[in-house]
């Protein structure tokens, strides 16, 4: 099930700072034991972000293929992004579903927060799990489509076993999504 679609060009690289997305903040520390350190940690500039579990029946959830410039591969990931100045997690998984699947839905569950990298990052994703979904499409800001691929929720393990799963964020989200929905607390 790996993608066909050839890689996009690379014309040019170079370092940024200060970065759109983040700022990086050098702390001072001093622990309890007069250790002293110099940490380095990216600051979100913006609201935060979402990533939604969505369900098109009881036994699947939806993903997403996209690029991922970090590795300049396509990754398999759920579908995720920033949240509009004013937009709840809520509203923000609804309209990103909507950008990169194709779908809205009528229920809408948040599962909890999810950090990347807390030892120098402070950016935190809200995971939604969307259910009851129905078609509806929203124009997104991806530079090409993205192909949606329905995915056995019980089948996990093979999922994060292939080369192109590997987003942290998608991996956890899913587990929690099972985990919750297996012992029917949503």
């Amino acid at each position: 099930m790996q993608s066909n679609r050839p890689l996009p060009r690379i014309h040019d690289r170079r370092e940024r700072r200060p970065a759109d997305l983040f700022k990086v903040e050098q702390v001072d520390l001093e622990f309890s034991n007069g250790e002293r350190r110099t940490y380095e940690r990216l600051i979100s500039r913006g609201l935060g972000g979402v990533i939604v579990v969505a369900m098109p029946d009881p036994e699947h959830v939806l993903l997403i293929r996209e690029y991922a410039c970090g590795f300049h591969r396509y990754e398999i990931c759920l579908p995720k992004g920033r949240l509009d100045p004013g937009e709840t997690a809520l509203e923000g998984a609804n309209r990103e579903l909507q950008e990169e699947c194709g779908f809205a839905a009528r229920d809408l569950h948040g599962l909890g927060a999810l950090s990347m990298a807390p030892g120098y990052m402070t950016h935190t994703t809200q995971v939604v799990l969307a259910r009851d979904l129905y078609p509806s499409r929203l124009p997104g800001d991806e530079p090409e489509e993205l192909e949606v691929v329905t995915w056995p929720l019980d089948d996990l393990v093979t999922l994060i076993q292939r080369e192109d799963c590997s987003e942290g964020r998608s991996i956890a989200a899913l587990y929690m999504a099972r985990d919750l929905l297996q012992r029917k607390l949503v």
